[in-house]
């Protein structure tokens, strides 16, 4: 089954570069009574995720922040290292963008894992944008084609909310 609006998001542990290294972040605790927006790619540093679809989130935050937006997450089957590497080349970290790894728990629990083995992604997630309020997705906003960002980058979810 595929994550949908009105769907409460499952909890999961996700893992993001602290200080001391890598520390387990729980997804109830980050939506537990707020708004926030999440995203997920197919891969940090792939061409879309990076030249597209961060860059959209990280010109529309000041506007989402004045929406209400507490937090905008974004995250992808990769390793904290290099979440925390991406961050810092694509500017999202300076932006307010918290990046988060899964370690593939999570989005194969939102039915939302695939795979391209031609192109070196395996078990990877489908690129999606939902705005989601205490816990629960108000609306979501999925790519059909993982290369693409036209209904999941920050305008259109902007304009959704």
């Amino acid at each position: 089954m595929t994550i949908s609006k009105g769907d409460r998001l499952p909890d999961a542990t996700l893992i993001r570069n602290g200080a001391n290294g890598p520390e387990d972040v729980s997804l109830s605790s980050l939506t537990k009574g707020r708004k926030v927006v999440i995203f997920a790619v197919p891969g940090a540093f792939t061409p879309t995720c990076h030249s597209a679809h961060v860059p959209s989130f990280i010109r529309t935050k000041p506007k989402f922040d004045a929406k209400g937006v507490d937090e905008i997450i974004c995250i992808s089957v990769n390793d904290p290292f290099v979440m925390k590497a991406w961050g810092e080349a694509t500017g999202a970290t300076a932006a307010g963008i918290t990046l988060l790894a899964d370690p593939g728990d999570y989005t194969k629990a939102l039915g939302v894992d695939f795979s391209a083995p031609a192109r070196g992604l395996i078990g990877r997630s489908r690129r999606y944008a939902m705005y989601v309020v205490d816990g629960v997705v108000e609306v979501i906003h999925m790519e059909e084609n993982p290369g693409a960002c036209e209904i999941s980058g920050g305008e259109a979810m902007l304009e959704a909310i």
